[in-house]
């Protein structure tokens, strides 16, 4: 280090020492000062001495051993003053043990020992509070706040954010909004408590508030939602502080000011997870993800990244998918064993190699075909990602003798009218089969639509609005479960440690979402309050498409588990025999493009297949006597 350099970095700490060790010299003698005052004969106190020396040694010695060094003024809190008060009462006893075997405390007083530590602790605390206070108020000459800012909540969050916009000068808070009654008139670092949040629109206008910022960030979504409605009509542009969770995941810096997203008004309440189970599940573990690149597939890696896993390979056939989530694991985790590898789950020989490679003993088979309307045309292809290609994956995983296997899933496998549902079915099937042959563990987990995936609603309204509207969608009534993507991964690992082999687990997705609405709520988190100013078309049901989704077949009866947001279903039993036969076949259809052949046999694995597409088309299947 130069010595310019190392000079800046002492420097501070000597003054800080200096100052400190003045106080004790000033604190014992002022001290001393008063106590011998009392006396009518009292002979004047020696300023400089062997004493003072053995004082000013004892109790800088006890100043290193409780580290008040290490703190900063511009940053001096309670905790600080609580280890300052510390320091001096260790030091104060430090000093009369010194001071015992020096003299034996002559001419000591004992008062002087007890008065002592609370001068020297005044005497500590008060210039470094003064010194806080003046950074923190001081005029900034070079540039004046930029903007008014009401807060939602007073709380620790709102606490903390208007003690960083203070110090940062970009915003002015002119005052605090909150339900809670005890904090009426109060104030929080200076700033007023005035009112309720429901006089929002009324204190805007009282304080020329220019933002709002809602730092709540424990809100369920209902309370977000009237948050929100109130900024709105406040007619005012409003901000967020991010979740715990966000900002404990990395997702987030805890004093950042984010715009509201759908997300925020959809959230539900934060899953609690048996970390320490999932922890050991996959601590030391090699791990491979397929589909990795995906919207869930990289969240799972993100996920796995951060449990200590031996080895992590990540097979996708998307090189851009591939590259993305290579570099983000690389840069978060460069710890991390990480293998990627580009391929197909349908190539026999890419899967093998694969296996070969890396061994795996945990593999989450998030590969799959997901668009509706698109996969309705195209069976060869849905059927050939969607089944063969897990029928493939899974077959390696048995012969390497992999542990644990885990299938994600999807709502429209349950009563599929879509080839894409029937395809993800035809794989639950396998799974579910193939598990009793097998000594790897097969687990399906099966949740409904996340925020913001790739093809997903989200992003294509997000799109619509930014282009001026329309945003289309394809019923009044349509609805959808929706969880995040972070959630549904969180609970695809939980999962992961409930299973035996064989289960299907369907995720609590709450309650179902009107796309109308949804769609509604971006308009006005855009930026268009006004009613028309983005028009909402209805387009009518695609090929493939229910008005809502289901988590269980009536057939499977569902029960809960060991974590509240896991469901448990009841496995529907079919023959081995008969569903390689099916499957064989299906794989010649496959090769010889027989797309007829391939929709006969998802119609004879799946009898309800049939009967979703028969009351879709408001036509009674005929049935045989």
């Amino acid at each position: 280090m130069k010595p310019r350099r190392a000079i800046a970095r002492i420097h501070p700490r000597l003054a800080v020492v200096a100052h400190d060790v003045f106080m004790v010299w000033l604190a014992w003698n002022v001290v001393n000062a008063l106590r011998w005052s009392l006396e009518a004969d009292a002979a004047p106190v020696a300023l400089f001495g062997v004493q003072d020396l053995l004082v000013v040694g004892a109790q800088a010695l006890v100043f290193w051993w409780t580290g008040l060094y290490r703190g900063l003024w511009r940053f001096a809190s309670m905790p600080d003053m609580w280890n300052i008060l510390r320091a001096c009462i260790v030091g104060a006893v430090a000093v009369a043990v010194t001071l015992f075997l020096y003299n034996r405390l002559a001419h000591v007083p004992r008062t002087v020992l007890i008065v002592y530590p609370f001068v020297l602790a005044i005497l500590l605390a008060l210039p470094r509070l003064v010194y806080r206070y003046w950074k923190d108020s001081r005029l900034d000459l070079v540039r004046a706040p930029s903007e008014r800012v009401l807060v939602l909540g007073a709380g620790k969050a709102g606490e903390a954010l208007v003690r960083d916009l203070r110090r940062e000068r970009r915003y002015l808070p002119v005052g605090f909004l909150d339900d809670d009654r005890s904090l009426r008139g109060a104030r929080v670092h200076g700033v007023p408590v005035l009112g309720p949040l429901d006089q929002l629109p009324n204190v805007a206008r009282e304080t020329a508030a220019e933002m709002i910022v809602i730092a709540i960030p424990s809100a369920n979504k209902a309370q977000m939602r009237r948050a929100v409605d109130l900024c709105e009509e406040a007619r005012l542009p409003f901000r967020t502080v991010p979740r715990l969770e966000d900002v404990v995941a990395g997702r987030s810096a805890f004093n950042e000011l984010k715009e509201v997203a759908i997300d925020d008004l959809l959230g539900r309440e934060q899953v609690q997870l048996d970390w320490t189970a999932i922890r050991t599940r996959l601590s030391g573990r090699r791990v491979l993800i397929t589909g990795g690149g995906g919207s869930i597939g990289s969240e799972l890696c993100r996920q796995v990244a951060r449990l200590g896993v031996e080895s992590l390979t990540v097979f996708d056939q998307s090189e851009y998918n591939l590259y993305s989530i290579e570099q983000q694991l690389r840069r978060d985790y460069p710890d991390l064993l990480l293998q990627v590898v580009l391929g197909d789950c349908r190539d026999e020989r890419a899967c093998e190699r694969v296996f070969v490679q890396s061994r795996p003993q945990i593999v989450f088979h998030a590969a799959a075909y997901k668009h509706v309307p698109l996969l309705q045309a195209q069976v060869r292809e849905a059927f050939r990602n969607n089944v063969l290609g897990t029928r493939m994956v899974a077959q390696a995983a048995d012969r390497f003798g992999v542990d644990s296997f885990v299938l994600i899933s999807t709502d429209k496998a349950v009563n599929p009218t879509s080839v894409m549902g029937a395809c993800k079915r035809v794989a639950e099937l396998f799974c579910q089969t193939f598990a009793k042959e097998s000594r790897t563990r097969f687990m399906t987990v099966r949740f409904g639509n996340v925020l913001d995936s790739a093809g997903s609603v989200v992003p294509l309204f997000r799109e619509q609005i930014r282009s001026g509207g329309p945003v289309t969608v394809t019923h009044p009534e349509i609805t959808r479960y929706f969880m995040t993507i972070p959630e549904a991964c969180q609970l695809i690992l939980q999962a992961s440690v409930l299973g035996h082999g064989g289960e299907i687990f369907a995720l609590d997705m709450g309650e179902p979402v009107k796309i109308r609405d949804l769609a509604e709520q971006m308009i006005r988190l855009a930026g268009h309050p006004s009613e028309g100013e983005i028009a909402i078309v209805y387009t009518g049901l695609r090929p493939g498409e229910k008005l809502f989704e289901e988590l269980f077949h009536p057939q499977e009866r569902y029960s809960q588990t060991a974590h509240a947001k896991i469901f448990l279903a009841q496995p529907r039993s079919m023959s081995w025999t008969l569903l390689e036969t099916q499957l064989a076949q299906a794989e010649v259809a496959a090769r010889d493009f027989d797309e007829e052949a391939l929709r006969r046999i998802l119609e004879q694995l799946l009898p309800e297949f049939v009967a979703a597409q028969a009351a879709e088309n408001n036509v009674i299947p005929l049935r045989s006597a």
